[in-house]
């Protein structure tokens, strides 16, 4: 497993046994990672009991017609606030995460590859950040899973306080 999807995992660990002892209900809805965020949520102990699901939104059609994502375009602030709130509500989770961007090789929506827009929403609060990842494909993919995964936990850390 590469380093990166390993710290995924140890923070999939720790989110589960957080959100295990405080009650909280986790969902994510994401793009350019392919389900790499969800599975790696589903992954980790006791998910059935704090995993509420994701959307796996590839078509622009889809994040606007599920997720309420604006018209316009997809690798941007709004659409990632948009997924991240969607999903929460969609899931009726205490807290989301919404990855979009552009992984490459190819730039999106006038995005270079590695342009990633990520978004956390809890009970009405959306906070959205944006990084810029370099690497081929699959290392940027890997880099995207871990701060999603790490912003996840974060949120969780602020909700217990």
């Amino acid at each position: 497993m590469p380093a990166v999807l390993g710290r995924a995992h140890d923070r999939a660990e720790e989110l589960a046994a957080l959100a295990d002892r405080a009650g909280i209900q986790v969902a994510v809805a994401e793009s350019l990672t392919s389900g790499q965020v969800a599975a790696a949520l589903g992954a980790a102990s006791n998910s059935g009991e704090w995993f509420r699901g994701a959307v796996v939104a590839y078509s622009r059609e889809v994040k606007h017609r599920v997720l309420g994502v604006p018209d316009g375009p997809v690798v941007c602030e709004a659409a990632a606030r948009a997924m991240a709130e969607g999903v929460r509500t969609l899931f009726d989770a205490t807290l989301s995460v919404g990855v979009t961007g552009a992984g490459g090789p190819d730039p999106q929506d006038g995005q270079e590859p590695g342009s990633v827009w990520f978004a956390v929403a809890v009970e009405g609060r959306v906070t959205a950040t944006f990084r810029l990842f370099e690497g081929e494909p699959a290392e940027i993919l890997d880099q995207v899973v871990d701060h999603a995964v790490e912003l996840l936990l974060d949120a969780a850390r602020d909700l217990q306080g």
